[in-house]
């Protein structure tokens, strides 16, 4: 079809509600981490009272980022988010470099991983094909290594990425959908747990017979497992990506932002109990799929297809709504003249940025074969809280640049909550660098995570100056 001119923000249709808008928050944090990530941590902390206050606190941390930055998202309701709040914060190319780091690693990265947890789940029920790699010499190539489940982990991504190329009311509800029933299947189990005579709610206060760590061993440990709790409630800010395409946005996203998180941190501390209540602290370090276990041990059989079916269904919830929430800023990006041209264009039946999806799509791709999820888990949670502290300290940033602007919604507690959040984020930055070079030295991991995440945003910045240089300029296209 040709494609004609059209400005931006006439582009695309404000049709979302609260309810989609909460649904985007909730199913941006709630995805695999919380079927996983317990166990990694107790096995750091060997502590129920260590995990639990790890919990919370991040849940603390979580809710004083989402207060911190309604207020942004209140003052500036348009499509591309936090890209968009960095544009006014602090130039084009703070808001290039986020907007690169989003694509190379941090959203990208998170569709490939969560969706990857999806695919294993399914080839928990129904065996997927894979090479032998015992008697192919072949198989042993990295992208061949469990490539049924890279294949359907592409599949299922593909076919998210086309539900929302045909529109936001299309991919939202299925958002919503996925956002319900993975509520539903975590509060069944918690219901089960609390009833079942299988476990004891003395098990929270069962130590374990392993050593507490003290000292620097403490903190690095605590940083360890505060890394993976801030990736399970990662996402929360998914939704400021479409305000632009919310109906009321100034009202409505503040409000999702803040009863969304409410409600995660809440599933989050409940679900942490029913693990503990099923298995005591040494049998939930010892566990290799915690939600699985737990219910296995109350309803056997039944109970594992249940919580493999429950997690398939939160993962690919969490997929969509990165997925949905992701390709606008691509396609802002693109409006500017600061990103690829064909992210910018707009289908013209359907209203979405086809172009975006399709580019998030196949980088997505190269992600996904090329194997290295935990990795990337580990640099996009280090490279999104980099730029979680600048995203807080711009609320000062505007306070200062534009004093008397329309603020439907003022920062709570401002100015100890955008400090204490910008602090806690450069203290877990820190920890985080030193808790990676000592992996590195003592053989834990291969390389340093951190390190990575910054190399693969600083190749951002020729391609800042080579968009800079084009000078496409504003423009919009549909197609």
């Amino acid at each position: 079809m040709p494609e004609t001119k059209k400005s931006g923000r006439a582009g695309l249709v404000a049709t979302l509600g609260l309810f989609t808008t909460t649904a985007l928050v909730v199913g941006g944090m709630i995805g695999s981490g919380i079927f996983r990530n317990p166990s990694t941590m107790a096995s750091f902390l060997h502590s129920p009272e260590l995990l639990l206050g790890v919990w919370v606190v991040a849940g603390l941390v979580t809710m004083f980022g989402a207060l911190t930055n309604a207020e942004v998202a209140g003052l500036i309701p348009i499509t591309g988010g936090q890209y968009q709040y960095f544009r006014v914060m602090y130039g084009d190319f703070m808001a290039f470099l986020y907007g690169w780091a989003l694509f190379v690693v941090i959203q990208s990265g998170s569709i490939a991983s969560i969706t990857f947890v999806f695919a294993e789940y399914f080839n928990s029920v129904v065996p997927l094909w894979q090479l032998d790699d015992t008697t192919l010499p072949f198989a042993t190539i990295y992208p061949l290594k469990q490539i049924g489940i890279k294949l359907l982990t592409f599949g299922a991504v593909a076919v998210l990425t086309t539900i929302n190329a045909f529109g936001v009311r299309e991919g939202g509800r299925v958002q919503g959908l996925f956002t319900v029933a993975k509520i539903g299947a975590i509060l069944f189990l918690i219901v089960m747990a609390f009833t079942s005579t299988s476990g004891t709610v003395g098990n929270i206060m069962v130590h374990s017979t392993a050593t507490v760590p003290v000292g620097t061993a403490l903190l690095f440990a605590l940083a360890m497992a505060m890394n993976k709790a801030l990736w399970s409630y990662d996402g929360w800010n998914n939704l400021t990506y479409v305000s632009g395409e919310v109906k009321n946005p100034s009202v409505t996203v503040p409000r999702a932002l803040m009863i969304g998180t409410a409600i995660c941190i809440t599933v989050y501390v409940l679900i942490n109990l029913a693990y503990l209540t099923i298995l005591p602290i040494d049998a939930l370090s010892a566990s290799s799929a915690v939600a699985r276990d737990a219910a296995w041990i109350m309803m056997g059989t039944f109970g594992a297809v249940f919580v493999s079916v429950a997690v398939m269904v939160s993962t690919v919830g969490t997929s969509n709504g990165t997925i949905l929430a992701s390709s606008r800023v691509y396609y802002s990006m693109a409006n500017e003249g600061m990103f690829f041209k064909g992210a910018g264009v707009v289908h013209e039946k359907f209203r979405t940025p086809v172009r975006s999806l399709a580019l998030q799509l196949g980088w997505t791709t190269v992600l996904i074969f090329s194997g290295t999820f935990d990795m990337l888990t580990d640099m996009l949670i280090f490279v999104s809280w980099g730029f979680y502290a600048l995203g807080a300290y711009g609320v000062f940033v505007l306070r200062k640049k534009m004093p008397d602007a329309h603020r439907p919604y003022r920062t709570w507690g401002y100015p100890f909550v955008p400090i204490i959040f910008i602090l806690f984020a450069i203290t877990f930055l820190v920890f985080t660098v030193f808790s990676d070079i000592e992996n590195y030295q003592n053989g834990s991991a291969p390389v340093i995570n951190s390190l990575w995440g910054i190399i693969l945003l600083s190749s951002g910045i020729p391609f800042y100056w080579w968009f800079k240089k084009r000078g496409q300029g504003s423009h919009s296209e549909t197609t």
